[in-house]
């Protein structure tokens, strides 16, 4: 079961540091890739690959003009369509259907508001707490409870770089360094 993020209604000059930061979320906590709707952000993208191809495993990033389109064809091809939204139903409560499901997701997370068309496209509404809260903070929430926590024991295959976990300090090593490849 594949986990896609779709963010909705990116804005370049606004939202790239937001952007980053739910690419980031979603490729650490597992998932498979993320496609931005809104302004075509070539840079963004650029980057985010950049961090994938060093910091390894699989993660795809693109672009559509069309997120309807996005979903249907997603849902067409027997996914599960989320919408985080804080006006859904509880995510504790509803997370093991999602998961029970054995289906693809593809979660919405937005930027700016979504089209009501979003809400009736869900297969589910899912609130992260009823709360006014960062789109960042629901991403992570959703993807540690469909995961149950083994996203944070992932293996990054392919991974030029890695961090040795340390009590004070940082190391960040080249795999070579370790002769890992």
């Amino acid at each position: 079961m594949a986990v896609w993020v779709l963010r909705y209604g990116h804005r370049r000059m606004r939202d790239a540091r937001a952007s980053t930061h739910v690419a980031l979320t979603a490729r650490a906590l597992g998932a498979g890739g993320i496609i931005f709707e809104g302004d075509e952000d070539e840079g963004l993208m650029g980057r985010l690959r950049k961090i994938a191809d060093e910091w390894g495993g699989k993660f795809e990033v693109r672009h559509t003009k069309d997120w309807q389109a996005e979903v249907e064809r997603f849902k067409k091809r027997g996914g599960c369509f989320v919408h985080l939204t804080m006006y859904g139903l509880p995510l504790q409560e509803n997370i093991g259907p999602i998961r029970a499901a054995k289906k693809d997701c593809l979660v919405l997370v937005g930027s700016q508001k979504v089209p009501a068309e979003a809400y009736h496209l869900a297969d589910f509404n899912i609130a992260v707490g009823s709360q006014p809260h960062s789109e960042i903070a629901a991403l992570a929430v959703f993807l540690d409870r469909y995961f149950e926590g083994r996203e944070l024991e992932r293996a990054f295959e392919g991974a030029r770089r890695k961090i040795r976990p340390m009590k004070i300090g940082k190391d960040v090593f080249l795999c070579s360094d370790e002769g890992q490849v």
